[in-house]
């Protein structure tokens, strides 16, 4: 958490850990945590002590975009166009068209979504998240655990396509329900596809309209994209993708941090 005043990051420790609010030790500003009913007795109730709201999540993104929001900017270009620009060449009205070649990629893409976005949408942010170096080479890295970031995509987006045939709102929820499922999977790469989704729903099981908002948060500043023709696009990715990486963070220590309490 940093202060929005001074942006001095502000550790969690004891003396904070159940405070509703505290100040900052370098300003003296009054930072008002989101800490809820501390009461851990009831079984089965999950109690959240620490969850930062969507602002909070935002203002430590792009605290973490300083010094490294061009690099990642580029990173994004990058990855388009590795994952766009053989589709454009060969398109069916390119001059280049070539039919055999277009489904050969057509397929290549869909099969390589999943590493893709395990190394880069989840890695390559997390990575950022967590103090540690940024390489663009970090983009491929969801290729060390192909099978396994292949079928979880692959049955991601089938149980979403089936909920949504049924009615478009039930469609939503569960692609909210399952949308933890790669950073589990990120943190723990040897677990099964579908162990992942069922831990991804049990996470989210309160929050997805959390999560929902946060990503309603960059509405305005998805719309300033599209007037840029989606140059805009290019920096504003790098800022969502680390939002949505310390929603994961800030869930996932604030859930571990229960479970160690309450046992």
């Amino acid at each position: 958490m940093y202060c929005q005043k001074c942006g001095t990051e502000i550790v969690l420790d004891a003396e904070f850990l159940y405070s509703v609010e505290f100040s900052c030790p370098e300003c003296g500003n009054i930072i008002k945590s989101t800490a809820l009913n501390n009461d851990y007795s009831v079984e089965g109730k999950r109690q959240d002590f620490m969850i930062l709201n969507n602002s909070e999540l935002r203002a430590n993104s792009r605290k973490q975009l300083q010094g490294v929001w061009g690099k990642m900017a580029f990173a994004f270009f990058i990855y388009g166009l590795i994952t766009t620009l053989p589709q454009f060449i060969f398109f069916e009205y390119s001059p280049f068209y070539n039919k055999l070649l277009d489904t050969l990629i057509t397929i290549t893409l869909l099969i390589t979504t999943g590493p893709f976005f395990l190394g880069f949408y989840v890695g390559y942010f997390m990575k950022r998240i967590r103090g540690e170096e940024i390489l663009l080479k970090n983009i491929f890295d969801g290729f060390k655990y192909f099978s396994n970031s292949f079928l979880l995509m692959l049955f991601e987006s089938f149980f979403i396509m089936l909920w949504t045939l049924l009615l478009i709102i039930p469609g939503i929820i569960k692609a909210y329900s399952y949308s933890m499922a790669f950073y589990i999977m990120y943190d723990d790469p040897e677990i099964k596809p579908m162990e992942a989704i069922k831990k991804s729903q049990i996470m989210m099981k309160g929050y997805k309209w959390k999560l929902f908002m946060l990503h309603l948060s960059f509405l305005g500043w998805g719309l300033l994209g599209i007037l840029t023709l989606g140059i805009g696009y290019i920096w504003l990715t790098p800022y969502i993708y680390l939002s949505m990486g310390n929603f994961y963070e800030n869930l996932k220590r604030n859930q571990e941090e229960y479970e160690e309490i309450k046992s």
